[in-house]
């Protein structure tokens, strides 16, 4: 694999639509940027009341291209998501061809069950993919940086590392969310979620004093080479 193929992000939902939901506007920002973004959904999020796996797979697809990133989905099982070692080797290989610069994984407490084990097998999988002596396709390689999104079903609040000023690309992830028709605008009881999305965004960028944010949380120090860099 040559170097132009290597990634500067890799972004893990359990479900098409998860990484949307935390960081599409963050995705959006990076890929304008001329970054290379990849999206990897474990599962392919069926069955939901609305949706099929035909109709999540070109909202997803859609969504992706909408954000300017490439989108993989994986064979995991939808609502039976669990942190296994063939779950960790399916993502680790996902990682060791495309060699991120940065990882971003679902923030591990949540009361979704895939979202907790999402965010195991994301960890572990960053793990694994240094392995040698294995069976795994494509070269050892270890992700420099890791990072946690929030995009959880529990109503809490944490204190993030960092929020990204997303005020230049917060309606592209509107747009995005608005491509999985099946999920929230078919289902009633999901309307309100990009309202919701808008509105977190403000309140995010307003703690930030910034007009909309995205936040993140940083399993590592993250090093600065100049305090300047902030500003």
């Amino acid at each position: 694999m040559s170097e132009a193929t290597f990634y500067d992000a890799v972004c893990v939902g359990a479900h098409p639509d998860d990484v949307e939901i935390g960081m599409g506007a963050t995705i959006a920002g990076m890929t304008r940027a001329g970054k290379k973004v990849a999206i990897v959904d474990l599962t392919n999020g069926e069955p939901t009341p609305y949706g099929s796996p035909e109709t999540r797979a070109k909202e997803s697809a859609s969504a992706a291209g909408i954000l300017g990133a490439s989108r993989t989905t994986l064979t995991q099982p939808n609502r039976f998501l669990f942190d296994t070692v063939e779950a960790r080797f399916e993502l680790a290989e996902v990682l060791r061809e495309f060699r991120p610069r940065m990882l971003f994984m679902p923030y591990p407490s949540d009361a979704h069950p895939d979202h907790v084990a999402a965010a195991q097998i994301a960890l572990a999988a960053r793990f694994y993919g240094k392995l040698t002596k294995t069976e795994m396709a494509h070269q050892p390689f270890y992700v420099p940086r890791v990072f946690r999104y929030m995009a959880v079903h529990q109503r809490i609040v944490a204190e993030p590392s960092f929020v990204v000023d997303v005020s230049l690309d917060l309606q592209t992830k509107l747009t995005a969310l608005a491509a999985y028709e099946s999920q929230f605008l078919s289902n009633e009881k999901n309307a309100g979620i990009i309202p919701m999305m808008e509105a977190t965004a403000h309140m995010w960028g307003s703690l930030a004093n910034v007009e909309a944010g995205e936040p993140f949380f940083a399993l590592e120090p993250v090093a600065l080479s100049s305090p300047s860099d902030i500003l």
